[in-house]
């Protein structure tokens, strides 16, 4: 038996375990066993192979997260580190180990001021899960039992849990499960090319900020407990806001007295040029959520950030918290975290985001908007947006029922190259460690895969 055959062997066996007994997320079941699972088996810098010895560049770190690349032999060396010292103990018991200790610290360090509490969780999602829970304690220890109420954006995505879905804005998440939960509500969404027609972006900016503004006045101020929103949309489109939006909320939310939650899940840890997308917004946040970065997706760990007043009051509440995780600070999840941290400061990959690949990347990326599929290319640091239209002259979508973003995205798998389709929108979000070259191949393949997409719809490609 030759090794080829030896191989694709070996990947029918994985999909047909697979089949039988992996329920996928986010995946069309019977679809998917039908097709044949992809196995991906290795991984190496920005690169990886599946089962069948396919190379793919991979556009999206994982699922946004793996910031400092794959193969870091310093992330395993730290994890088998504290394998062999502390493979686990909890912090239930008025105890604490050091890397959870040392992590807390560390984040206060870089964290924009004034969020120096640390809580620990291990997915996004549950870091979201939690800061709601925190945030309607905190209006219970201020005797404001009636803020209860939960604002956040139309096509949101904070993550899966009850909570989380809910106050999400992707509202096909919500029918399978009988979601939302009662108190969450929305509002527009910061989506200048989608939405914003004609006007110039930072009247559209402020126009849009406005309507949360309303929706407080609509609810009542007294019944607003809290905004959530990520700096940059991130799984909801990967849409940026213009210059007057950020400013304009935090005045509403202070004038309010509604809680600024702010999802740094996917723009933490150097994604957007700073060490959070807070930094680059000018956002002062009242809690904040992380996770994905932390690691580098080498451990599953998540954070929530306390500000002062949320902090101060938790510290001295003199009563017990009655939340908490078996995993709450892993010392192998903050071991790592810890050593990723020490990675992205020593090799400057923070400042190299914003001085250096970030810049080129953005650069090369907007060479893409000459294809006659491309309405619009945005971006910030290592992340970018295309957004894929029928008509870019008239600024026409397409008919979801075509799906083009899947096609597309199809193609750019079978030709080497990890793109996320969101809706039509084709998005990236390489690893920090990315160099020019690979930029240059990232571009190269998705024009490619543009092409193969256009002539799949029968239009042309010049």
């Amino acid at each position: 038996m030759s090794s080829t055959t030896a191989t694709h062997n070996l990947t029918k066996h994985w999909q047909e375990l697979d089949a039988k007994h992996h329920i996928h997320p986010f995946t069309e079941t019977q679809a998917l066993n039908r097709k044949g699972v992809r196995v991906i088996v290795k991984a190496d810098g920005v690169y990886l192979w599946d089962s069948e010895g396919n190379r793919l560049i991979d556009g999206m770190s994982g699922l946004w997260c793996v910031n400092v690349g794959y193969g870091r032999a310093e992330l395993a060396e730290a994890a088998a580190q504290a394998m062999r010292q502390l493979p686990y103990y909890n912090a239930f018991f008025q105890t604490t180990n050091p890397y959870a200790t040392e992590l807390a610290a560390k984040l206060a360090s870089i964290l924009p001021p004034g969020l120096d509490r640390i809580v620990y969780a291990n997915s996004g999602s549950e870091a979201n899960d939690t800061a709601l829970k925190f945030i309607r304690y905190y209006w219970n220890l201020q005797g404001k039992k009636d803020k209860k109420i939960h604002i956040s954006r139309e096509y949101a995505y904070h993550g899966v849990t009850m909570a989380a879905a809910s106050l999400s804005g992707l509202t096909p998440m919500h029918p399978q499960f009988d979601l939302p939960l009662p108190g969450f509500v929305k509002v527009p969404t910061v989506y200048w090319y989608g939405f914003g027609g004609d006007q110039d972006p930072d009247a559209y900016g402020l126009s849009v900020a406005r309507k949360l503004e309303d929706k407080i006045l609509e609810l009542g101020p007294d019944n607003v407990a809290s905004f959530s929103a990520e700096p940059i949309h991130g799984a909801g489109g990967l849409m940026f806001p213009p210059d007057s939006y950020w400013p304009e909320i935090q005045r509403i939310c202070r004038k309010y007295d509604v809680l600024l939650h702010v999802d740094e899940v996917i723009t933490g840890f150097g994604r957007t040029g700073r060490w959070f997308g807070s930094h680059t917004y000018g956002i002062a946040p009242d809690i904040m959520s992380m996770a994905k970065g932390i690691s580098s997706g080498y451990q599953p760990i998540s954070a929530v950030a306390l500000g002062k007043r949320m902090g101060d009051a938790f510290a001295t509440a003199n009563e017990e918290l009655v939340h908490g995780f078996t995993w709450s600070g892993h010392p192998v999840a903050c071991a790592v975290s810890l050593k990723n941290l020490e990675i992205i400061e020593r090799e400057g990959l923070v400042e190299r985001v914003h001085d250096d690949i970030g810049p080129y990347f953005q650069k090369a990326v907007a060479s893409l908007a000459d294809h006659p599929l491309v309405g619009e290319v945005r971006g910030k640091g290592l992340l970018a947006a295309i957004e894929l239209v029928k008509d870019k002259s008239q600024r026409t979508f397409f008919d979801r029922q075509i799906d083009v973003g899947t096609m597309c995205r199809n193609h750019c798998f079978s030709n080497g190259l990890v793109m996320r389709a969101i809706r039509d929108t084709m998005v990236l979000s390489p690893p920090l460690i990315l160099t020019r070259e690979q930029a240059d191949e990232i571009v190269r393949l998705a024009r490619y895969c543009f092409d193969q997409t256009a002539k799949q719809l029968g239009l042309p490609t010049k």
